[in-house]
């Protein structure tokens, strides 16, 4: 299970995050969601090492992360999709697909189990990750999170930029992916995270003002606190 404390983060002298206490536990699909500026990307960033964190705690099945770099807590077993998938471009799949495997140690082949779940990828491995359409690079994005078998998987906007007759493949994928780690998303597509979320937590100026499962939810302060 991965855990956020008491946790703040800040850009320099500014703080963005305060308080904020999260779970996203291992088979579950927990979802972050919030307006713009909430402080959603902030609360990613901070689990990774980008951003400072004065106070507070981030553990992974109970070990601190906090004094970690942002190596050792890919090497810990955080993937990470980060806003844009930030693919490399002018890599072609395979050669994506293989670096994703520095985060294990660098060692052994891309597993079968990989185009089992991202068939498309298969087919495409000579291709320059550039030269694909956008749900294929984030299909290719999440595949060199989890190609090193990560317990928790964090993605950040999947649905961005992907045309609607692909993100319900983009949901499909994520679904069958939590029977082996924990989810996170952040995301804006409240429809699209209400259909798969297992639990979500709404933030608000930097703190959590809504939490529970997707039908315990008050759908009219939750669509209030977006469109601030």
């Amino acid at each position: 299970m991965l855990k956020l404390e008491n946790l703040y983060a800040a850009y320099g002298e500014g703080m963005v995050l305060r308080r904020v206490n999260l779970e996203a536990p291992e088979g579950k699909i927990t979802c972050l969601v919030g307006r713009n500026g909430a402080g959603k990307t902030t609360a990613l960033r901070a689990i990774m090492g980008y951003v400072n964190t004065p106070e507070g705690d981030i553990t992974l099945d109970g070990k601190s992360m906090i004094r970690l770099p942002t190596y050792n807590r890919a090497k810990a077993g955080i993937g990470y999709v980060p806003q844009g998938r930030e693919i490399f471009p002018q890599l072609t799949v395979e050669e994506n697909l293989l670096l994703g495997l520095e985060a294990g140690g660098g060692k052994g082949s891309i597993p079968e189990e990989i185009f089992e779940t991202f068939p498309i990828l298969k087919e495409f491995l000579s291709r320059k990750g550039g030269d694909l359409s956008g749900g294929q690079q984030q299909q290719l994005a999440i595949a060199r999170a989890v190609i090193a078998n990560p317990r928790v998987l964090i993605l950040d906007e999947p649905t961005e930029g992907i045309q609607p007759s692909i993100i319900q493949e983009i949901g499909s994928v994520i679904s069958r992916l939590k029977s082996k780690m924990a989810v996170l998303i952040v995301e804006q597509y409240l429809e699209f995270v209400m259909g798969i979320a297992d639990y979500c937590y709404v933030l608000e100026n930097g703190r959590v003002v809504m939490r529970g499962k997707p039908d315990e939810l008050d759908q009219d302060a939750l669509q209030a606190t977006m469109s601030l």
